[in-house]
């Protein structure tokens, strides 16, 4: 498979290479939309970092440092969210925006399609310094209980080490 050539255009990534359709296929990234995938943020860095794409800005290819750059100017949670994001893919999972959630992402189970089956874990990241009050930690699982899915924290060290936490609802 040759790189994916991937445009970057205000705050969207979308590639119409014939081999972006088939990472899709295989593997899920991106989203198709209007006869292209389009990708969020973190899987563009993630496949940028893994040598599958090149991201170009008005004709121009810039580097990863370039990148992230433009990331951290649209979203402040980028490096906490990247560092996620690759922990959990390297782990075999699908990880998916999960924006309109009010969330950072959604996880598949492992072999999961994204689309057929329904996501188990809605995630937020966080760095071990940020401090939740009870109410916005009740807010979080509300998100996730309404949502069908588990919460699952995800705290990042200084390091860059990933602790999860899951928070699961019981009926006694």
């Amino acid at each position: 498979m040759e790189k994916i050539n991937a445009y970057v255009i205000g705050e969207i990534i979308s590639s119409a290479d014939s081999d972006a359709f088939s990472l899709y296929e295989k593997s899920h990234f991106g989203e198709p939309k209007d006869d292209k995938i389009q990708y969020s943020l973190v899987e563009a860095l993630f496949l940028l970092e893994k040598g599958k794409i090149e991201i170009f800005s008005k004709n121009k290819k810039i580097s990863k440092r370039e990148f992230m750059e433009k990331c951290r100017k649209i979203d402040k949670k980028i490096q906490i969210k990247y560092l996620v994001f690759k922990d959990l893919r390297e782990r075999g999972y699908v990880v998916k925006t999960a924006l309109k959630f009010g969330a950072d992402f959604r996880v598949y189970t492992k072999g999961a399609r994204p689309g057929v089956a329904h996501a188990k874990w809605i995630v937020f990241a966080e760095h071990e310094s940020k401090r939740f009050t009870w109410h916005e930690f009740s807010a979080k699982n509300r998100v996730a209980h309404s949502t069908k899915k588990n919460l699952l924290l995800a705290i990042a060290d200084e390091e860059g080490d990933i602790s999860y936490y899951e928070v699961s609802w019981i009926k006694p």
